[in-house]
């Protein structure tokens, strides 16, 4: 074998060694057969709510052990390709190497991606998240802008088998949405898009300009953590407006003849959040309820993260405007913080931006290293 194909895989190999230690792979497997036991109890449905929980986690859990022993294979294969690469002669010789070479960068990356994983070590980092989404300056465009944003976070979930709940959308008169706010069941759902938060901007014709100028547009994206019962994150009643009021769809056409959905505002903290898409009042009321509880417990871990720049003396400034998506006068989707760039914008506004979030963790995780 080329000696430089096998300081390859010895380097690939200790980086998998590294993140099946983080892993801690003895663990992983040992809570896998604690949840299949709690799976495979009969009582189990009694508490819906509960049954999902160790569902959802025991899938995940066999999924992450699954993928790290199909990379360590993967691994152990190439030695043996290559060798029969060496045995072939002549354009079969070549043909095999070249698939070998080809299995090694997809390894490569592979690897890579999975090692992201090992750098989410925030202390709410393995929570589901809480994504929210405003149109922001630009009008109709910007609320376009908006729905585009939350296509494209759908779309990454969904590639991913991520399951979503979209608990509010308000939508726009001309088209676009004013806010939507969902949750991505999935562990490290929100380590892995809080770095999503801030401004995007995008640069287009504006398809509502019937002079065909070009439009500058921008919408905020909000990313909390899912709250978990060990918060204690306490509201009080008095401290809430309540509003119900019908929900509505595209257009403003009523979708419910009840007045089922359910608006709360914090009074202290002026945040503002709604459910609509359970059918009771009730339950409405309850998801709204777990809503602010996240925005309030995000809210905090804010706080904190800037009074530790303040004791540092050093300023997180990367929270405003962190994306560029320009569709005219040529295409090319940019991160402002990490300098990564992509030249085909409809790629990731159809949810293919796991080589963002990818670089700005990286990047995020360099900042604070820095400090």
């Amino acid at each position: 074998m080329n000696p430089d194909v096998a300081a390859d895989l010895k380097d690939l190999s200790g980086t998998l060694e590294s993140i099946e230690a983080v892993a801690d792979l003895p663990a992983l497997r040992a809570e896998i057969a604690d949840l299949s036991d709690q799976a495979g109890q009969p009582d189990l449905w009694n508490d819906t709510e509960a049954a999902q929980k160790v569902t959802s986690r025991l899938a995940h859990a066999q999924g992450d052990l699954r993928r790290l022993e199909e990379l360590r294979r993967r691994l152990e294969d190439l030695p043996v390709l290559y060798e029969l690469a060496d045995e072939e002669e002549g354009a079969d010789a070549d043909a095999a190497r070249a698939d070998a070479d080809a299995e090694r960068a997809k390894l490569r990356e592979d690897i890579a991606a999975l090692e992201v994983r090992t750098l989410l070590s925030g202390e709410y980092d393995p929570r589901e998240a809480l994504v929210t989404i405003r149109a922001e300056a630009g009008g109709v465009d910007a609320a376009d802008f908006a729905e585009m944003l939350m296509r494209m976070y759908l779309r990454w979930a969904e590639r991913h088998g991520y399951p979503t709940d979209v608990y509010d959308t308000s939508y726009a008169e001309e088209a676009g949405i004013k806010s939507a706010t969902f949750q991505v069941h999935a562990p490290f759902a929100y380590g892995t898009l809080s770095v999503e938060q801030g401004t995007h901007r995008l640069v287009r014709i504006s398809p509502f300009d019937n002079q065909g100028r070009r439009q500058t547009s921008f919408a905020g994206v909000e990313v909390a953590p899912v709250v978990e019962s060990t918060d204690h994150v306490e509201i009080d009643e008095k401290d809430l407006r309540v509003d119900v009021y019908r929900s509505s769809g595209p257009g403003g056409q009523g979708v419910n003849t009840t007045d089922s959905a359910v608006r709360l505002t914090h009074i202290p903290t002026g945040i503002v959040v709604s459910c609509q898409n359970e059918r009771s009042q009730l339950q409405n009321k309850a998801t709204a309820m777990a809503v602010l509880q996240a925005k309030l417990l995000e809210r905090q871990r804010q706080e904190e993260q800037a009074r530790m720049d303040a004791l540092k003396d050093t300023g997180s400034s990367w929270g405003n405007q962190m994306r560029s998506y320009v569709l005219h006068p040529y295409q090319m989707v940019k991160d402002l913080r990490t300098e990564h760039e992509v030249g085909n914008p409809s790629a990731v506004l159809d949810g293919e931006i796991d080589d963002f979030l990818e670089a700005a963790i990286r990047w995020r995780r360099t900042q604070a290293a820095a400090d």
